[in-house]
């Protein structure tokens, strides 16, 4: 009867490899949202750009 009142651990490893893919994924994620906003930001930077004339010589 003791078995069906004490939980089953899965072993001291797999909760911290859990929290490990976690924070892998996250980071991912993150990695992802920031290229995307320097994507965004490159093409805004470029797109906002006046042609700055040159002086004419003379």
């Amino acid at each position: 009867m003791s078995e069906e009142t004490v939980p089953q651990q899965g072993g001291g490893t797999a909760r911290p490899k859990g929290l490990l893919q976690q924070m892998e994924e996250l980071m991912a994620a993150l990695n992802a949202d920031l290229s995307a906003l320097d994507a965004d930001l490159q093409s805004s930077a470029t797109a906002g750009r006046i042609p700055v004339e040159e002086p004419e010589a003379g």
